[in-house]
């Protein structure tokens, strides 16, 4: 699908995963509405083609906005990237006690449920357009992690909100085949991202080394790559990919 002259959201778009990704649609002349936490967005630095909106991803009035300011734009929307989330760690019992119920609740509505309101109301607004020459009306990219499969110790929360965005993966795109919509989802490794900005370099060289291959970091680029090279590669529908150097995550 060509991102020329049509217009993309992505979530999370201040930093990070989505920065990259947003920076990367752009440079390939698409219209990109970059949506994050308005606190998010003060410190986001200006980018051509890039438009920030301030939305919580979780709230369906201020996703609607963010998703009726796309569509107004002039041009089809066709894309979304959902890389919005979150990533607290705590254990199922820890010395305090209990997992803590609100946190639990907090990272599957931010990760899961602010993915799928998302999914639901841009495409709602893509199966809208015009189908392009082949048929296509857009493809939604949605963001888990190897947590999905590789759950440490501490990911309780995160690793069971990842999983529910894998599993959304095959039902969302054979609901949304007969519209012309495809839907992928990314599960990055371990990635060099804003998340990652309170570890000391004795730490991010010993998760670099964990990986096999190639020994270092993901990128939030690494990401924004192959979020590219889904949306541009028409067959690719109702699969999750792993982006981790062939990672697989120890207990902890």
């Amino acid at each position: 699908m060509l991102l020329n002259d049509t217009a993309a959201i992505v979530t999370g778009g201040a930093s990070g995963l989505g920065a990259a990704t947003a920076r990367t649609l752009a440079a390939r002349g698409a219209r990109v509405f970059a949506v994050d936490l308005p606190k998010a967005i003060d410190d986001a630095p200006a980018v051509d083609g890039v438009t920030y909106t301030g939305a919580d991803v979780t709230d369906a009035e201020q996703v609607q906005d963010a998703v009726d300011r796309a569509s107004g734009a002039n041009v089809p929307l066709r894309t979304l990237v959902n890389c919005a989330g979150i990533g607290p760690s705590a254990r199922t019992v820890g010395r305090k006690g209990p997992h803590d119920l609100g946190l639990f609740r907090k990272v599957v509505e931010v990760n899961l449920v602010g993915t799928f309101n998302m999914l639901r109301l841009a495409t709602e607004a893509i199966g809208r357009t015009e189908p392009d020459q082949d048929g296509q009306r857009g493809v939604v990219v949605n963001t888990a992690s190897v947590a999905a499969y590789d759950g440490q110790i501490g990911q309780a929360a995160y690793a069971a909100s990842k999983g529910g965005v894998a599993s959304l993966t095959l039902p969302a795109a054979r609901d949304l085949s007969s519209t012309g919509i495809r839907v992928m989802t990314i599960a990055p490794g371990i990635v060099d991202t804003p998340m990652l900005a309170t570890v000391n370099e004795e730490i991010r060289a010993g998760l670099a080394e964990n990986v096999p291959f190639p020994k270092r970091l993901g990128q939030p680029d690494d990401y924004a790559k192959l979020a590219l090279n889904i949306i541009e590669h028409d067959y690719l529908n109702g699969e999750v990919i792993r982006l981790d150097g062939a990672l697989r995550m120890p207990p902890k």
